[in-house]
């Protein structure tokens, strides 16, 4: 089943800073490109481990570089926006928009919620989540499996992913046979559409100090599904003021997943209100 306009989750926080309030719609998200690293070594008895190829060992050496790997920073225009709306002294927001210095920018804010957010929209995030191996407590492992989700920015493949996690593991690489496992690439909308205009509409009444801010989500929805057959897809609500980003994100997949009543009551009704406004 098609759609041309589609509304889904992820938005509708209030940001406040020094361009104002501003409403936050999803327009796009970051494309994965999920790996799994084989780490290779030689079988032996554990009761003899000096100078073993022990793949664990190995594969103890790949999380660290991975973990360590700084891939190039990367900078578009919808993060440029992002970034000047946030509240943030203006030394830093220059710096987040900066490649040269927006790593050291994200080590800097102190909210952690808003510095992993500003790292995974300026750079391709690489994060260790699965590891099997070894088959008994006396037998020096040949082989272990690791499964690495990765998220790219817009325009990177996963061929340039490749080239990333060789560089990363550097020497270590003729030890570590690299299998894809889920690929998709980046995916956004444009902002001139109707759909947008009636979100500006619709905003504009219930919160008339604020403007839309567009952003890019490092997550996945969706959206990105409906994008591939040409649906202009936006992650929209309206949350509570009391309601802040750090807030939003701290329940995702997270201890007391949740949303509060005022924020239910108010999206429900922004829902409402949109579709006899936009379809009328």
């Amino acid at each position: 089943m098609g759609a041309d306009y589609v509304i889904t989750e992820s938005g509708g926080w209030t940001v406040s800073g020094p361009a104002g309030a501003k409403v936050v719609v999803t327009v796009g998200e970051k494309g994965a490109a999920w790996r799994r690293l084989r780490v290779h070594g030689t079988p032996a008895h554990g009761s003899m481990p000096f100078g073993a190829d022990n793949a664990i060992v190995k594969a103890a050496e790949v999380v660290r570089r991975i973990a360590a790997y700084r891939p190039r920073t990367e900078i578009n225009d919808v993060w440029r926006a992002y970034a000047a709306a946030l509240d943030l002294d203006a030394d830093t927001r220059a710096a987040l928009v900066d490649p040269s210095r927006a790593w050291e920018a994200c080590e800097s804010i102190a909210d952690t919620r808003t510095a992993k957010f500003a790292h995974a929209c300026t750079h391709t995030t690489f994060s260790p989540d699965v590891v099997h191996g070894g088959t008994k407590t006396n037998v020096i492992p040949d082989e272990v499996a690791l499964d690495v989700d990765i998220r790219i920015l817009p325009g990177q493949t996963g061929d340039d992913v490749d080239a990333m996690l060789a560089d990363a593991l550097g020497p270590l690489a003729v030890h570590v046979t690299v299998e894809p496992l889920h690929d998709r690439p980046s995916t956004q909308s444009p902002m001139d559409t109707p759909l947008w205009h009636a979100l500006e509409a619709l905003v504009a009444k219930v919160r008339p100090e604020a403007t839309l801010l567009p952003r890019i989500t490092a997550g996945g929805t969706d959206a990105t599904f409906f994008r591939d057959t040409g649906s202009v897809a936006y992650g929209f609500g309206l949350l509570s003021n009391r309601v802040s980003y750090e807030d939003f994100s701290s329940r995702f997949h997270g201890n007391d997943e949740r949303i509060d009543v005022e924020s239910l009551g108010l999206t429900t009704q922004c829902w409402l209100d949109l579709c006899p406004t936009f379809l009328g």
